[in-house]
């Protein structure tokens, strides 16, 4: 029996490691602009999305994109993507409260959540600020967001992404996040004209769908 292992044994010593890919899609880090990429950060091609959560048009971009941008461009490794928020309005400074503060594990699931699942949630914080925008504007602006995100459902978005309770809760007190996505937001402002608009290796292009920009990416680069 020894013998007929020996073999086999030395056979696998010697045989060469070959690494496992990288699952780029659910790979992301900090950016310098205090936002996510998500992908291979040496990728030839970046893209840089600038996205609100509350955007029709974001979310028909992010599904009739999937397929192709992330099932093939970011898997692939040739192409990341950076997410920039761009708010247009307190329950959108909500969703991108707690998709910054998610982390760079839970960040693509969440970001992929918040559109798949906006008809919803943005139903629900419609209906809830209609009942009750005016005692809202008694709270703290820290008691305001959380009572928002629970009356939207966002913070049920954000627990099934993977974000626990206490990370949620001190996201949504922590007047620093807010400060800090108004301001990001206010500065993305300056430089686009609507959402979704894109950076394509530093190139701005504005006005665009998926058909649009599928062949501008794959031009650059990207597989």
């Amino acid at each position: 029996m020894m013998r007929r292992l020996f073999p086999i044994l030395a056979l696998a010593l010697s045989a060469p490691i070959v690494a496992a890919p990288r699952a780029w899609t659910s790979v992301a880090a900090p950016a310098a602009q205090g936002s996510y990429v998500i992908g291979n950060p040496a990728a030839r091609v970046k893209l840089i999305e600038y996205a609100s959560y509350t955007c029709p048009h974001c979310a028909h971009f992010t599904r009739d994109s999937a397929a192709i941008l992330k099932g093939k461009m970011i898997a692939s490794g040739s192409l990341s993507l950076e997410i920039r928020s761009s708010i247009h309005d307190r329950y959108d400074l909500v969703a991108a409260m707690l998709a910054r503060c998610s982390g760079t594990t839970v960040f693509p699931r969440l970001h992929e959540a918040l559109f798949a699942r906006q008809d919803d949630w943005l139903k629900n914080a419609m209906e809830f600020d209609s009942a009750n925008g005016q005692r809202l504007g008694l709270y703290s602006p820290a008691a305001q967001y959380r009572a928002m995100a629970q009356g939207a459902g966002l913070d049920a978005i954000a627990r099934d992404a993977g974000m626990t309770q206490a990370a949620i809760d001190q996201c949504l007190a922590d007047p620093a996040v807010a400060q800090a996505a108004i301001e990001r937001a206010t500065k993305y402002g300056e430089k686009i004209r609507g959402t979704p608009a894109f950076e394509l290796n530093g190139k701005l292009i504005e006005g665009t769908d998926w058909a649009k920009l599928e062949p501008m990416l794959r031009a650059a680069g990207a597989k």
